[in-house]
């Protein structure tokens, strides 16, 4: 039984209307009315603000399970974040790696433009810098921020359990209210799990004798779990695991279940997808396997409202799936930890490996052969290794003093932080547009945006002048409930006309 292309497009496009199925004596056609006895199925209407979890809407009081990851540096503006959340979706403002005042002024930006709508603020760990997560959780509290997105965590620290505890509150019949709410993006189960569970009572117990939280939060601790949601993160851009989706999040979801079933939390953990979240087809599968939202991200970075440069705006614009790959992480660089960035244009990726190798393979600046130092001098740095370690010392003598006093104390920690000093200006490079720099852009991408590309190819969307943050959501979201229906359709035994599931636009916000 195959629909005409009309039927199908009818089908794909009037996402707000119930449809019907009926079949006549040689022919299946769709209608607007109940046929009777010639009905052989029902295609329900999926507006997008139905897609995903009722109550993840509820929760942050936003009409779609869609949200922008953040992206450090301010690249998830404060325009992003107001665009966003003034369409009725919710953004997470990139506060990594940016001076706390500034992220004081973008909070109170944000909350003037807003008012009540919702919005995030996110909290990206660096293992090396506990002092720097600690004053930005302390901002949070002083500036009432209510909901946030913890990212790049390894584990659960004092100042994350600080933030999620001091929260709590009981309501009326003795019920748990959560005061502070934490969205934590993970790409691993294992991290997935410490999220999943309770706030570990030995961090509790400290907080409570430290006076940072009360007898009666400390009891109510147990009642929740570390995170009201979890972002699985799969092949991504910036820090990520390279995890297929499809493997990664029907996993969690198990794990979630069986941790609902343990500790009968009120509010069970949603599970959400990020990572390849770049085409109608991508969002519709991932509400398929059960993602309660999902989360855009290396996708938001080429639209207007994007806080990074037009130059590198029109790279991510015109790149490929293929045009990504590995570089060592700033924030992580001793750890050997990677981040997914954009190969194409730049030759970042290429000299932070070479960077990486040297730390790897020498104890000491000292002990690089002189013509490999003055070689890096001149491509990486363009400057002598000297200058680098004095503009380290005035940064870190600010952000985190004692980063530089391990520097001070260990040569090989010294070395780290020259070499950090071009992983992190790189980043920033790309962000201001820095002329003469081009090359040296960190640009973090998955493939994502490449896929994104494909898919906008031919229409208004191609140019990156032309895309506005909200408006893809939006057709992100509308495509996926259109492919829905045509699934749906197919599983009454239709087939669905050539070509109606491939390239198309759907509407946006107008």
């Amino acid at each position: 039984m195959k629909l005409t292309m009309h039927d199908c497009l009818e089908l794909r496009d009037d996402i707000t209307r119930e449809l019907f199925i009926r079949k006549t004596d040689d022919s299946v056609t769709i209608t607007a009315e109940n046929p009777g006895s010639s009905l052989i199925g029902v295609i329900p209407a999926i507006p997008a603000e139905k897609l995903g979890s009722e109550t993840f809407r509820q929760t942050y009081g936003t009409k779609y399970a869609l949200y922008g990851g953040a992206m450090a540096n301010g690249i998830s503006s404060v325009q992003m974040v107001v665009a966003m959340g003034k369409a009725g979706f919710m953004a997470s403002f990139g506060s990594g790696g940016l001076p706390l005042e500034q992220v004081r002024a973008a909070i109170r930006e944000i909350r003037a433009e807003l008012g009540d709508k919702p919005f995030l603020v996110n909290l990206l760990n660096s293992p090396f810098e506990p002092e720097a997560e600690e004053n930005m959780v302390a901002l949070f509290l002083e500036e009432g921020v209510r909901a946030i997105e913890a990212s790049a965590y390894l584990t659960i620290t004092r100042n994350l359990v600080l933030y999620r505890v001091s929260g709590l509150s009981r309501g009326a019949g003795g019920k748990v209210q959560i005061g502070r709410r934490v969205i934590a993006k993970v790409s691993r189960k294992e991290i997935a799990l410490r999220f999943l569970a309770p706030p570990p009572a030995n961090l509790v117990d400290r907080l409570l004798s430290e006076g940072k939280i009360t007898a009666e939060q400390a009891e109510l601790a147990r009642y929740v779990p570390m995170a009201d949601d979890i972002t699985m993160e799969a092949d991504s851009g910036g820090h990520t695991d390279y995890r297929p989706l499809v493997g990664i999040l029907p996993s969690v979801l198990a794990l979630r279940d069986a941790y609902q079933e343990k500790f009968g939390y009120m509010e069970p953990v949603r599970i959400g997808a990020a990572g390849g979240i770049g085409t109608p087809a991508a969002a519709a599968a991932a509400f398929m396997m059960g993602a309660a939202y999902v989360v855009t991200g290396s996708v938001n970075q080429a639209c207007v409202e994007s806080g990074t440069s037009a130059y590198t705006r029109e790279l991510l614009a015109n790149a490929a799936a293929a045009d990504v790959t590995r570089a060592p992480a700033g924030d992580m660089f001793e750890m050997g930890v990677t981040v997914q960035v954009l190969k194409r244009g730049t030759m970042f990726a290429m000299r932070a490996q070479k960077l990486y190798d040297l730390y790897t393979r020498y104890d000491s600046i000292a002990e690089i052969p002189s013509a490999e130092r003055e070689k890096i001098e001149k491509t990486i740095f363009r400057t002598d290794l000297e200058s680098v370690w004095r503009e380290c010392i005035q940064f870190f003598s600010v952000r985190d003093p004692a980063q530089l006093e391990r520097g001070r104390k260990s040569e090989k920690d010294r070395m780290a932080l020259i070499f950090r000093w071009y992983l992190g200006r790189a980043s920033r490079w790309s962000v201001q547009g820095e002329k003469e720099r081009e090359m040296d852009y960190q640009i973090w991408c998955g493939p994502s945006m490449g896929a994104f590309n494909e898919w906008t190819k031919g229409t208004e969307l191609e140019r990156a002048e032309n895309r506005s943050v909200s408006d893809v959501a939006l057709r992100l979201l509308n495509g996926a409930a259109g492919l829905t229906r045509l699934r749906i359709a197919e599983l009454f035994g239709v087939e669905i006309a050539a070509g109606t599931a491939g390239k198309f636009m759907p509407r946006g916000l107008v």
